[in-house]
């Protein structure tokens, strides 16, 4: 086990202050409140959020310190914070605010009580950090009177658009996807005049985000079914704007994720660079460290500071996630959108540092689960026996969200997700301890099945 330093450092970038008291907000539903104003694909509307994407806010538990607060819609389950805590994780104040049925952030603006707690914690020195800023956690801010330990939501929101990231590729001469910017109606003709099936393009909403908003066209019968449909809403509403891009698709050994912090002075680091598991557009977990050339990280590394210096220019200050990949032909293309906010990875971050041998390989993915009812913790620990124990020597796993597993639980069967880091030696390893507790899980599954 190594000495945490990894929130500390964030800490330190973003406010001057190792020992500073962060108030986590780690609401997902931030990239919503993004996309709202601007016209992407046709589409049916989708719901704000959901409960398995609102309990994804407790991976903050392993990300925040035991002297910070997290805020939650619901409590952590008992046995996992003991686990946790016997995990080497001593785990954050939680501050519960029931109700929110689109996301924490509306919750806390609703309840009085929780605006005066966090009036107690600003007037203690306490920061707010959130997931990613929109207009709903700068009311958080201003109605509580926590200072924001990020920038304003409207930085937020420029530097969060797939078209802000093509630019910054452009201006920085960067190696890119051959594609293009669509802002109008027009834009997406020209772009998709080439579309066959030996040349798809992928066209993805500038604040699409986990595969949604996103159209692979690989036909010109397809190609042509999307323009009229785009044709025929700007018609309706005599609007020709359009905020998407498209881009070529590129054959690839594997996708990349890594991660930058800039501080609010400007100067940037490069946390880790990750082999990114992404099907159909949706993230699925993490490799790391990836099977990269020295050569490759040193790209990605001076890439990592063209980057931050650019972003910093613009305005904006704190984590970044950058999304990239390797062709097929082994060439990096070091940017394909950038995540100014924090992303799966950051949660990882001390889980990682703790448990994660020097010369070691971790894992980070979700389980499936099929339930007939809800779960306690304590039940899956069981089920998983020795596997749950604290790694050591570099091999083990930590369950680092646990509140996923029942987000949908009703009155019939539902799915659950439960998020873990998974250590070994080497990849060999990895996927023996993967299959061992996929095996362990399916038990769980059977026996509420049964019941």
């Amino acid at each position: 086990m190594h000495e945490a330093t990894y929130t500390p450092r964030l800490k330190e970038a973003l406010v001057g202050r190792a020992d500073a008291r962060f108030v986590w907000l780690c609401g997902f539903e931030v990239e919503h409140q993004w996309a709202r104003g601007y016209v992407g694909l046709p589409a049916a509307p989708l719901s704000v959020t959901t409960a398995t994407v609102q309990r994804m806010e407790e991976l903050g538990a392993m990300l925040a310190e035991p002297s910070d607060v997290l805020l939650l819609s619901k409590p952590l389950d008992p046995g996992y914070r003991r686990y946790a805590e016997e995990s080497g994780f001593p785990l954050p104040e939680e501050l519960v605010v029931a109700g929110g049925g689109t996301g924490t952030a509306e919750a806390v603006l609703e309840s009085p009580e929780a605006l005066r707690r966090l009036g107690e914690l600003a007037a203690g020195g306490a920061y707010l950090m959130p997931m990613g800023n929109s207009a709903v956690e700068q009311a958080v801010s201003e109605r509580s009177g926590l200072p924001l330990a990020v920038p304003d939501a409207a930085t937020y929101e420029r530097v969060n658009s797939k078209i802000y990231s093509r630019r910054l590729v452009e201006e920085l001469g960067l190696r890119a996807i051959p594609g293009f910017c669509c802002e109008s109606t027009d834009d997406l003709h020209a772009a998709l005049e080439s579309v066959s099936e030996t040349e798809p393009v992928i066209v993805k909403d500038a604040y699409g985000v986990s595969g949604k908003g996103l159209v692979v066209v690989d036909s010109r019968r397809k190609a042509d079914r999307l323009l009229r449909m785009v044709d025929q809403r700007a018609k309706r509403k005599d609007d020709r704007t359009l905020h998407v891009v498209a881009e070529r698709f590129m054959a690839k050994r594997f996708d990349l994720n890594y991660q930058i912090t800039i501080s609010r002075s400007g100067s940037v680091t490069l946390d880790f660079v990750k082999e990114a598991m992404v099907s159909g557009g949706v993230h699925m977990g993490h490799v790391m460290p990836p099977d990269l050339s020295a050569a490759q990280l040193d790209e990605i590394a001076g890439t990592a500071e063209r980057i931050g210096a650019r972003l910093h220019a613009d305005g904006f200050f704190g984590v970044v996630g950058v999304d990239a990949l390797v062709s097929a032909d082994d060439v990096v293309h070091p940017v394909l959108e950038l995540n100014a906010r924090l992303n799966m990875s950051t949660y990882q971050g001390r889980v990682t540092e703790r448990h994660q041998a020097p010369d070691g390989v971790a894992l980070a993915k979700h389980y499936p689960l099929h339930l007939a009812g809800a779960v306690a913790f304590d039940e899956v620990r069981d089920v998983l026996g020795p596997l749950a124990d604290t790694p050591a020597g570099g091999r083990g796993l930590i369950v680092t969200c646990f509140g996923t597993v029942n987000a949908q639980a009703g009155s019939g069967p539902f799915d659950g997700r439960l998020y873990a880091v998974l250590f070994g030696h080497d990849r060999g390893e990895l996927g023996e301890l993967d299959r061992a507790v996929t095996a362990a899980l399916e038990k769980v599954q059977a026996v509420e099945g049964a019941a």
